[in-house]
Formats: structure tokens, C-alpha cells, sequence
């Protein structure tokens, strides 16, 4: 899509939140945070939404098209349940509003394909909200990758194990339904994640299990990827189960988890390995040949919020200044991966892409 023409960047960009739930309430700590923008009004259903809207004084709507149709929104962040992304955003597109959409994009790639239509008809932006895209540990892991520090990648190997369970997480009916399940919620992070640093997904093998908890989501999976680069990868997915190996423990972004700093990734390549996100590259000290010793060089990179910058982003692509980082059709690629997880573990068979 052709960068349209900014707006007035002397004045706030306007920003309307769609769905009040957890991730919705982080984006607000994030537009309140963020010079360039201003908060005006908020969407959500639920009982608390009034009380959330007047402390943060704006008005409250009970659904997307009486938001948008009070307010006029220069862009809208949608936070709402996945089964429930595409009709807002169509909403917000057809008002004439940018969008910065919770991942994944939608729920189905029929779902996917019609929002880049309508972006694009519209002449506006639909962002995807792969935060991580957004952490310099990511962007740092991607030079790692491409300047040859650990030659051709070989194999990969990651890990999202986690145990959901408390507060009650599991009250909502929605969160049993396959839509709310690992695979959709955080496999589209990692899938997406492994996408940029590795390039395009060739293929995906799978299986999955709901044998803990027999809901209709899934309770864990087990997956095998090919990549266009020739690389290969394995990937174990859970939200059933006690680990230390999950991105928000790893990293410490998200203060709701008590961190770990365990590593979750590793890339293999020719000259060396790569352990993430935790950088560190392993080679040989002297001569290649597993009976010389191997070194580790850690590698430093500076923190930052990924959501205030992925919010700072959105601003700037609202006013013209920025291309978004994670487009509709960039989100809808990383969702057909991760819907091809189902389809291989449905029919027993590699599923190209």
C-alpha cells in the first residue's frame, strides 16, 4: 500500500481502544503514556467498562459502531477476543480509521484475506499487534542471523511451555473454545517471531493434544517446521504445564509473571550457534571440531518497553511518517501458518505452505 498523506502532526493522534480486557488495559497504560497520542473514547460490553472510561475521562460505548460514529477516531486499537477482531476492524477501516489489531489478525484466513481487501480499499493501514517485532532483542537476534556470525542456519529449536491457572483465567467460556487455545494465543507470537528472524515458513508437520483438560481448545503441541531458507525446526507448545521456557518469563516484560531468564530458542547454524533471547553465540574458540573447546560471547542490547514502542509506531503510521512494521498481510501470513498447525494434525500430513 501507498503511504497516504499524514495528518496535522501538530495536534495528538486521536486513538479509540475496542475491547477493555486485559491486553486492552496495557494499551491504555501505553496511549496514556505516549506524547504524540490521545486517548478518546473506549468500546467494551463488559460491567467495569464505564468505571475504566471515567477514570481515564473519556466517554464509554457498548459496541464498535456507536464509538466510532461519536468520535471519529484517527485510529482505533482492537483488543477484543480473536473471534471477535473482524467486524470492528472492517468498522473502524469503513470510518475512515487506521487500525492496530491484537494478534492474531482474525480468526480464520477467509477472515485474514477479507481485512487486507478492506485495508486496501480503504487506503488504510492495518497493524498487527506482534509487539515483539517492536523489542531490540528480536531486531538484534535478526542481524545475528543475517550477517553470517553463525554461517548458514541449520536447525532451530523453540519452546512456549507454560502453566495458565489462577485469577481466574479459566471463568470466561470463550477461553475453553479452540479460538482461545495456545496455538491461536501464543503460537502466532512465536510463529511470527521465527518468520523474521528465519524467513518464510516452507511447511509445517503437527500434532496436538486436549488430554489434560479436555476442553475443546488445545492443551499442547508438537510441531515440525521446514523453512524456504532449507533450514529445519521443532517447536513444543503447551499452556498446561509448570516451565521456566516461555517468552514472558525469559524476558521479564510483562511484571504480571515472575521472570526466569531461561532461554527459549536456539539457532543452529554452520559456524556457530545462537541461544535467544537471552544473546549469547557459541564457536569455536580455535579450530572447528567437537574436540576443541567452544566459546561464548554474550551479546549486550539495551531494553525497552516493546508496547510503548509498538504504540510510538502506530502514532507515526497514522500521521504518515512510518510504513507499519507488521502489516495486514504480514499478520495474515503468520496466521496461515498457525492454522496450518491444525490442518496437519487433522490429516496426519505435511502441510506446505
Amino acid at each position: 500500500m501507498t503511504r497516504h498523506r499524514g495528518m496535522d502532526t501538530s495536534r495528538p493522534v486521536r486513538l479509540a481502544l475496542i475491547g477493555a480486557g486485559v491486553i486492552g488495559r496495557k494499551h491504555l497504560e501505553t496511549i496514556a503514556a505516549e506524547p504524540s497520542a490521545e486517548l478518546v473514547a473506549i468500546a467494551d460490553p463488559a460491567p467495569g467498562t464505564p468505571d475504566l472510561a471515567t477514570a481515564n475521562d473519556v466517554p464509554c460505548f457498548t459496541d464498535a459502531a456507536e464509538l466510532l460514529a461519536a468520535t471519529g477516531p484517527d485510529g482505533v486499537v482492537i483488543a477484543t477476543p480473536t473471534e471477535y477482531h473482524l467486524e470492528p476492524v472492517l468498522a473502524a477501516l469503513a470510518a475512515g480509521a487506521h487500525v492496530l489489531v491484537e494478534k492474531p489478525i482474525t480468526a480464520t484466513d477467509a477472515e485474514a484475506a477479507e481485512v487486507v481487501a478492506a485495508a486496501e480499499q480503504a487506503g488504510r493501514h492495518v497493524l498487527v499487534g506482534q509487539h515483539r517485532r517492536h523489542n531490540p532483542v528480536l531486531s538484534r537476534a535478526r542481524e545475528v542471523l543475517n550477517d553470517g556470525s553463525i554461517g548458514d542456519l541449520v536447525t532451530v529449536n523453540g519452546h512456549w511451555t507454560l502453566l495458565k491457572e489462577g485469577r481466574g483465567y479459566w471463568n470466561p467460556d470463550w477461553r475453553k473454545r479452540r479460538g482461545a487455545g495456545p496455538v491461536l494465543t501464543n503460537l502466532i507470537h512465536e510463529f511470527d517471531t521465527l518468520r523474521h528472524l528465519c524467513g518464510e515458513i516452507a511447511s509445517v508437520q503437527a500434532e496436538i493434544t486436549n488430554s489434560v483438560r479436555g476442553w475443546e481448545k488445545e492443551d499442547a503441541a508438537a510441531i515440525v517446521l521446514t523453512f524456504a531458507s532449507g533450514a529445519i525446526g521443532t517447536f513444543t507448545l503447551s499452556d498446561a504445564t509448570p516451565s521456566p521456557w516461555a517468552w514472558e518469563l525469559a524476558t521479564g516484560e510483562n511484571p504480571a509473571f515472575p521472570p526466569s531468564f531461561r532461554n527459549t530458542h536456539r539457532f543452529n547454524g554452520t559456524l556457530g550457534a545462537l541461544e535467544f533471547p537471552d544473546l549469547a553465540i557459541w564457536r569455536y574458540a580455535t579450530d572447528p571440531g567437537w574436540h576443541f573447546p567452544l566459546e561464548c560471547q554474550p551479546i549486550a542490547v539495551e531494553q525497552s518497553d516493546a508496547y510503548a514502542r509498538q504504540c510510538a509506531h502506530f502514532c507515526a503510521v497514522v500521521r504518515g511518517q512510518a510504513d507499519p512494521l507488521v502489516s495486514a498481510a504480514d499478520g495474515a501470513r503468520s496466521l496461515r501458518a498457525v492454522t496450518a498447525v491444525f490442518e496437519a494434525a487433522e490429516t496426519g500430513r505435511r502441510v506446505t505452505l
